[in-house]
Protein backbone atom coordinates (compact mmCIF):
# COMPACT_ATOMS: atom_id res chain seq x y z
CA UNK A 1 0.00 0.00 0.00
CA UNK A 2 1.44 3.37 -1.06
CA UNK A 3 1.09 5.78 1.51
CA UNK A 4 1.51 9.41 2.43
CA UNK A 5 0.88 9.78 6.40
CA UNK A 6 2.44 13.45 6.50
CA UNK A 7 0.67 15.95 4.50
CA UNK A 8 -0.46 19.82 5.03
CA UNK A 9 -3.26 22.10 4.03
CA UNK A 10 -4.32 25.21 2.46
CA UNK A 11 -5.36 25.96 6.64
CA UNK A 12 -1.49 26.08 7.12
CA UNK A 13 -0.50 29.61 7.93
CA UNK A 14 2.95 29.28 6.48
CA UNK A 15 2.08 26.92 3.56
CA UNK A 16 0.78 27.09 0.26
CA UNK A 17 -2.81 28.40 -0.74
CA UNK A 18 -3.41 25.61 -2.69
CA UNK A 19 -6.67 23.86 -1.83
CA UNK A 20 -7.40 20.36 -0.39
CA UNK A 21 -8.62 18.66 -3.60
CA UNK A 22 -5.11 19.51 -5.55
CA UNK A 23 -3.08 17.78 -2.98
CA UNK A 24 -5.79 14.81 -3.25
CA UNK A 25 -5.36 14.93 -7.18
CA UNK A 26 -1.62 14.77 -7.02
CA UNK A 27 -1.65 11.92 -4.85
CA UNK A 28 -4.38 10.38 -7.05
CA UNK A 29 -1.94 11.03 -10.29
CA UNK A 30 0.98 9.47 -7.90
CA UNK A 31 -1.14 6.11 -7.70
CA UNK A 32 -0.56 7.12 -3.80
CA UNK A 33 -3.72 4.99 -1.80
CA UNK A 34 -3.89 6.70 1.31
CA UNK A 35 -3.02 9.53 2.04
CA UNK A 36 -2.98 11.46 5.99
CA UNK A 37 -3.46 14.91 6.47
CA UNK A 38 -1.24 16.15 9.33
CA UNK A 39 -1.94 20.03 9.73
CA UNK A 40 0.13 21.95 12.50
CA UNK A 41 -2.92 21.72 15.52
CA UNK A 42 -3.70 24.84 16.89
CA UNK A 43 -0.82 25.72 19.89
CA UNK A 44 -2.00 25.43 23.22
CA UNK A 45 -3.77 28.72 24.72
CA UNK A 46 -1.42 30.24 26.91
CA UNK A 47 2.23 29.57 24.52
CA UNK A 48 3.18 32.24 23.05
CA UNK A 49 4.75 31.52 19.18
CA UNK A 50 8.37 32.63 18.72
CA UNK A 51 8.02 33.04 15.23
CA UNK A 52 8.32 36.30 13.84
CA UNK A 53 4.81 36.28 11.81
CA UNK A 54 3.03 33.46 15.15
CA UNK A 55 1.70 31.15 12.06
CA UNK A 56 3.43 27.81 13.46
CA UNK A 57 -0.21 26.42 13.36
CA UNK A 58 -3.90 26.80 11.98
CA UNK A 59 -6.19 28.87 14.71
CA UNK A 60 -8.14 26.98 17.51
CA UNK A 61 -11.41 28.57 15.83
CA UNK A 62 -10.63 26.58 12.42
CA UNK A 63 -10.40 23.62 13.63
CA UNK A 64 -14.07 22.48 12.86
CA UNK A 65 -13.78 23.93 9.67
CA UNK A 66 -10.91 22.12 9.05
CA UNK A 67 -12.69 18.53 10.42
CA UNK A 68 -15.99 18.86 8.52
CA UNK A 69 -13.96 19.72 4.72
CA UNK A 70 -11.87 16.32 5.42
CA UNK A 71 -14.85 14.12 5.96
CA UNK A 72 -16.91 15.28 3.09
CA UNK A 73 -13.52 14.87 0.83
CA UNK A 74 -13.22 11.21 2.56
CA UNK A 75 -16.87 10.77 1.23
CA UNK A 76 -16.48 12.42 -2.76
CA UNK A 77 -12.99 10.45 -3.07
CA UNK A 78 -13.56 7.42 -1.31
CA UNK A 79 -13.31 5.05 -4.60
CA UNK A 80 -10.36 6.67 -5.41
CA UNK A 81 -8.18 7.14 -2.30
CA UNK A 82 -8.37 6.32 1.13
CA UNK A 83 -8.24 9.96 3.04
CA UNK A 84 -7.32 10.58 6.79
CA UNK A 85 -8.04 13.12 8.87
CA UNK A 86 -4.68 14.07 11.17
CA UNK A 87 -2.96 16.80 12.81
CA UNK A 88 0.82 16.90 13.56
CA UNK A 89 0.73 17.55 17.17
CA UNK A 90 3.50 19.64 19.01
CA UNK A 91 5.00 18.31 22.04
CA UNK A 92 6.06 21.99 23.98
CA UNK A 93 8.10 21.23 27.33
CA UNK A 94 5.25 22.35 30.05
CA UNK A 95 2.60 22.67 27.99
CA UNK A 96 1.13 18.87 28.59
CA UNK A 97 -1.79 19.68 30.59
CA UNK A 98 -3.34 22.13 27.39
CA UNK A 99 -2.29 19.59 24.88
CA UNK A 100 -3.95 16.58 26.36
CA UNK A 101 -7.10 18.94 26.91
CA UNK A 102 -7.08 20.09 23.50
CA UNK A 103 -6.65 15.87 22.42
CA UNK A 104 -9.57 14.91 24.32
CA UNK A 105 -11.95 17.44 22.49
CA UNK A 106 -10.96 16.45 18.98
CA UNK A 107 -8.74 13.34 19.21
CA UNK A 108 -12.14 11.79 18.49
CA UNK A 109 -12.39 12.96 14.71
CA UNK A 110 -8.66 11.51 14.25
CA UNK A 111 -7.74 8.52 12.46
CA UNK A 112 -4.06 9.06 11.99
CA UNK A 113 -1.73 11.53 13.74
CA UNK A 114 1.93 12.69 14.34
CA UNK A 115 3.60 14.15 17.34
CA UNK A 116 6.66 16.40 17.20
CA UNK A 117 8.99 18.81 18.80
CA UNK A 118 9.96 22.05 17.37
CA UNK A 119 9.84 24.50 20.20
CA UNK A 120 12.37 23.89 22.86
CA UNK A 121 13.19 26.35 26.10
CA UNK A 122 16.22 27.43 26.43
CA UNK A 123 17.09 29.98 29.12
CA UNK A 124 13.28 30.30 29.93
CA UNK A 125 12.56 31.49 26.67
CA UNK A 126 10.89 28.95 23.65
CA UNK A 127 12.49 29.23 19.96
CA UNK A 128 11.35 27.88 17.01
CA UNK A 129 14.54 25.46 16.18
CA UNK A 130 13.61 24.66 12.62
CA UNK A 131 12.37 28.69 12.18
CA UNK A 132 15.79 29.29 10.31
CA UNK A 133 19.49 29.08 10.10
CA UNK A 134 20.14 32.39 12.54
CA UNK A 135 17.53 31.25 14.99
CA UNK A 136 19.36 27.96 15.43
CA UNK A 137 22.80 29.86 15.55
CA UNK A 138 21.44 31.97 18.43
CA UNK A 139 19.95 28.86 19.89
CA UNK A 140 23.77 27.44 19.56
CA UNK A 141 25.12 30.77 21.33
CA UNK A 142 22.45 30.66 24.12
CA UNK A 143 23.34 27.04 25.02
CA UNK A 144 27.30 27.29 24.27
CA UNK A 145 27.41 24.24 21.80
CA UNK A 146 25.65 22.48 18.94
CA UNK A 147 26.39 19.52 20.47
CA UNK A 148 24.64 20.81 23.55
CA UNK A 149 21.47 22.03 21.84
CA UNK A 150 21.38 18.62 19.97
CA UNK A 151 21.48 17.06 23.20
CA UNK A 152 18.32 19.11 24.59
CA UNK A 153 16.62 18.85 20.99
CA UNK A 154 16.98 14.58 21.69
CA UNK A 155 15.98 14.71 25.43
CA UNK A 156 12.65 16.48 24.22
CA UNK A 157 12.20 13.93 21.91
CA UNK A 158 12.38 11.40 24.36
CA UNK A 159 9.87 13.65 26.13
CA UNK A 160 7.13 13.65 23.39
CA UNK A 161 8.10 9.86 23.51
CA UNK A 162 7.24 9.32 27.45
CA UNK A 163 4.53 12.29 28.00
CA UNK A 164 0.99 11.09 28.81
CA UNK A 165 -1.41 13.03 26.47
CA UNK A 166 -4.08 10.93 27.09
CA UNK A 167 -5.54 7.68 24.85
CA UNK A 168 -5.11 10.61 21.86
CA UNK A 169 -1.84 10.97 22.20
CA UNK A 170 -0.36 10.28 18.58
CA UNK A 171 1.38 7.31 17.99
CA UNK A 172 3.99 8.46 15.21
CA UNK A 173 6.48 10.68 16.06
CA UNK A 174 7.63 12.85 13.54
CA UNK A 175 10.92 13.87 11.98
CA UNK A 176 13.46 12.98 14.99
CA UNK A 177 16.25 14.02 13.03
CA UNK A 178 14.84 17.56 12.44
CA UNK A 179 18.06 18.96 14.50
CA UNK A 180 20.19 18.15 11.15
CA UNK A 181 18.20 20.66 9.28
CA UNK A 182 21.05 23.17 8.82
CA UNK A 183 23.45 20.66 9.29
CA UNK A 184 25.58 22.12 6.05
CA UNK A 185 25.97 25.01 8.06
CA UNK A 186 26.27 23.45 11.22
CA UNK A 187 28.21 20.14 10.57
CA UNK A 188 27.64 17.51 13.44
CA UNK A 189 31.34 16.29 14.47
CA UNK A 190 30.04 14.35 17.39
CA UNK A 191 28.11 11.08 18.02
CA UNK A 192 24.16 10.93 19.12
CA UNK A 193 23.76 7.39 19.01
CA UNK A 194 23.23 6.99 22.61
CA UNK A 195 20.14 9.46 22.24
CA UNK A 196 19.05 7.85 19.07
CA UNK A 197 18.87 4.47 20.74
CA UNK A 198 17.37 5.61 23.49
CA UNK A 199 14.65 6.94 21.48
CA UNK A 200 13.81 4.25 19.21
CA UNK A 201 14.05 1.73 22.04
CA UNK A 202 10.98 3.74 23.57
CA UNK A 203 9.57 3.81 20.54
CA UNK A 204 9.57 0.14 19.83
CA UNK A 205 8.33 -0.07 23.63
CA UNK A 206 4.78 1.39 23.64
CA UNK A 207 4.60 0.19 19.68
CA UNK A 208 5.07 3.59 18.20
CA UNK A 209 5.35 4.49 14.63
CA UNK A 210 8.23 6.70 13.03
CA UNK A 211 7.73 9.60 10.21
CA UNK A 212 10.18 8.95 7.55
CA UNK A 213 10.42 12.43 6.37
CA UNK A 214 11.54 13.06 2.66
CA UNK A 215 11.45 17.01 3.86
CA UNK A 216 15.22 17.57 4.80
CA UNK A 217 15.91 16.50 0.83
CA UNK A 218 14.10 20.00 -0.18
CA UNK A 219 15.90 21.95 2.89
CA UNK A 220 18.88 24.12 1.34
CA UNK A 221 21.31 23.85 4.23
CA UNK A 222 19.99 19.38 5.34
CA UNK A 223 19.66 17.00 2.07
CA UNK A 224 18.50 14.44 4.08
CA UNK A 225 15.67 12.59 4.87
CA UNK A 226 14.53 12.69 8.75
CA UNK A 227 15.36 10.15 9.94
CA UNK A 228 18.74 9.93 7.96
CA UNK A 229 19.20 6.08 6.36
CA UNK A 230 21.68 4.94 8.99
CA UNK A 231 19.23 5.60 11.66
CA UNK A 232 16.18 4.29 9.83
CA UNK A 233 17.91 1.22 9.25
CA UNK A 234 18.38 0.91 13.42
CA UNK A 235 14.92 1.27 13.49
CA UNK A 236 14.17 -1.11 10.48
CA UNK A 237 16.35 -3.67 12.67
CA UNK A 238 14.22 -3.03 15.74
CA UNK A 239 10.77 -3.36 13.50
CA UNK A 240 9.32 -0.15 13.81
CA UNK A 241 7.33 0.73 11.50
CA UNK A 242 8.46 3.69 9.13
CA UNK A 243 6.05 5.67 7.43
CA UNK A 244 6.36 7.83 4.51
CA UNK A 245 5.75 11.15 4.38
CA UNK A 246 6.43 14.30 2.01
CA UNK A 247 5.42 16.50 4.68
CA UNK A 248 4.03 18.31 1.95
CA UNK A 249 3.36 22.20 2.26
CA UNK A 250 2.36 21.87 -1.51
CA UNK A 251 0.33 20.15 -3.57
CA UNK A 252 3.51 19.41 -5.66
CA UNK A 253 5.48 17.98 -2.85
CA UNK A 254 2.79 15.29 -2.24
CA UNK A 255 4.44 11.95 -2.70
CA UNK A 256 7.68 13.85 -3.49
CA UNK A 257 10.80 11.41 -3.27
CA UNK A 258 9.51 8.57 -2.18
CA UNK A 259 11.98 6.64 -4.43
CA UNK A 260 13.91 6.97 -1.39
CA UNK A 261 11.53 5.67 0.84
CA UNK A 262 11.20 2.50 -1.49
CA UNK A 263 15.08 1.59 -1.71
CA UNK A 264 15.03 1.58 1.93
CA UNK A 265 11.87 -0.85 2.63
CA UNK A 266 13.17 -2.89 -0.40
CA UNK A 267 16.42 -3.15 1.80
CA UNK A 268 19.00 -1.22 -1.15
Amino acid sequence: MKKDGHVHTPYCPHGTTDSLEAYIEQAIQLHIDSITFTEHAPLPNTFHDPTPNQDSAIELETMEEYIEKIQLLKKAYKKEITINLGLEVDYIKEYEEETMSFLNTYGKYLDDSILSVHFLKLQDKYYCMDFDEHTFKHMIDQVGSLEKLHHIYYQEVLHSIQSDLGEYKPKRIGHITLANKFQKLFPVTFSVDQYIQTILFEIKNRGYELDYNVAGLRKEFCGETYPGSAVAKMAQEQKIPLIYGSDAHSARDVGKNYTCYQQLTNGN
